[in-house]
């Protein structure tokens, strides 16, 4: 696949498995293996995977549809994308752009913690995460990544394609046989009922559901530009729904083992489960350092994390280069440079939060204010008014061909859920300010 030069000479994925492949990766990445179980611990186990398994299934999946299905109609942007529905679409797509350009610079400073602790485990030297963080390695890393990021970027969507297709079967290899070795410690039954047995008044909380629907569309990358972007480049032949639910399972399925993975070492060691954005980082060094073995594993977990995370990052800025080639009519080299000074801009707080400056807002990490904010709240609305916005404006005939699929059940309920939920969000706003 060549990098494209302009929208009439998009390139395109090899194929639906290679489009697959790379959304898997996208969508995986730090939003299953970091994310998830930090959202599972801080928000009560297993109400939480309730409630975000109905989430995914009801109205994110549909709407991971949708989103693909208007990228491979526009073949632009998320900005000239969302003008092709409406003229003043454009500038819903720039918020849009905008939101992935916060979440992309502090997922560049977790892969650098990443890349941070693979180094560290190649050297047979892990560290805990406040002896990590108690220097500047947070800074140090996040620019080293950054730059590694720019320079795949630069080479177009070929490289992504590549990088995925060898890290998904390695990464779910490895994932698997930590949780093998995670079901013969001391805290597999804790973690067992943890994930398991849930408190179902719980789900009466309405702070649960939204954390769980952020959640859902964060990991299916909703309403962040990600599937309209990738959807751009999509084969002719292409089953949208077929792909996306592959996708969408493969992300569900990591995620869970990510669990499984994580809270059976959280209860051994006596660790927090709601210890929040670090609780990977402070779980797993400690895991690794008693294992058997521990430290070739922990070279290629961690590499692979570290994979895994660096290709949610590119995903990222694809989206927000595509935006700035497409609108402003930069060159490919010129676009990336432009992303690289937008991410240094602002990832240089975010990655401060986690140094001896400790940089907070309103009493917690920066990082952590704006994973919460901008990666819950944002992402549901920039989701919920996208699917609005496209299932309001766009014919059904044209989502019905870009789908792909003959079957009419994925078009009815696509548009069914996206013309329903700005209404009920708006009746939930209105219902929770009068309660």
């Amino acid at each position: 696949m060549e990098r494209y030069d302009s929208p009439a000479q998009r390139a395109q994925w090899s194929s639906e498995p290679a489009f697959v492949f790379s959304m898997a990766a996208a969508a995986v990445g730090l939003g299953n293996i970091w994310r998830f179980p930090y959202m599972v611990g801080e928000n009560g186990g297993a109400a939480f995977i309730i409630a975000y398994l109905i989430a995914l299934a009801v109205v994110a999946l549909p709407v991971m549809m949708l989103e693909v299905a208007a990228g491979r109609l526009a073949k632009g942007s998320t900005v000239s994308t969302f003008r092709q529905v409406h003229r003043f679409g454009g500038i819903f797509g720039w918020g849009v752009v905008l939101l992935t350009v916060l979440i992309t610079s502090y997922y560049l400073v977790v892969t650098g913690w990443t890349l941070g602790y693979t180094v560290s485990a190649v050297t047979l030297n892990l560290p805990s995460f406040g002896e990590f963080t108690g220097a500047y390695n947070s800074l140090w890393y996040f620019f080293i990544t950054t730059a590694a990021a720019l320079a795949v970027l630069y080479h177009g969507v070929s490289a992504i394609e590549k990088i995925s297709k060898f890290l998904m079967p390695v990464l779910l290899l490895v994932i698997v046989i930590l949780v093998i070795t995670a079901s013969q410690t001391d805290g597999w039954s804790q973690a067992r009922d943890f994930m398991f047995q849930a408190d179902f008044s719980s789900l009466t909380q309405t702070s649960l559901w939204v954390f769980a629907f952020g959640q859902a569309f964060y990991t299916l990358a909703i309403g962040q530009g990600y599937l309209m972007t990738y959807g751009s480049y999509i084969p002719k032949r292409t089953n949208v729904p077929r792909a996306c639910m592959v996708v969408a399972g493969t992300e569900t399925a990591v995620a869970l083992l990510a669990g499984w993975m994580m809270f059976p070492f959280v209860f051994t060691y006596g660790f927090d489960p709601g210890e929040g954005s670090q609780l990977a980082f402070e779980t797993l060094p400690r895991v690794f350092e008693q294992m058997t073995g521990g430290a070739p594993l922990s070279m290629l977990f961690f590499g692979l994390f570290f994979a895994a995370a660096f290709s949610s990052c590119l995903a990222g800025l694809k989206v927000i280069s595509a935006a700035v080639e497409d609108e402003l009519g930069l060159t490919h080299l010129r676009s990336v440079l432009v992303v690289g000074v937008l991410m240094v801009f602002l990832g240089v707080p975010s990655a401060l939060s986690f140094t001896p400056v400790e940089l907070t807002v309103a009493g917690m990490p920066f990082l952590d204010f704006m994973d919460q904010f901008g990666g819950t709240n944002v992402v549901i609305a920039s989701g919920v008014l996208g699917a609005g916005l496209l299932c309001w404006l766009l014919p059904r005939e044209r989502v019905r061909d870009a789908l792909g699929a003959r079957s009419p059940w994925w078009e009815w309920r696509i548009y069914t859920v996206g013309r329903a939920l700005p209404l009920v969000v708006l009746a939930f706003l209105i219902w929770t300010l009068l309660a």
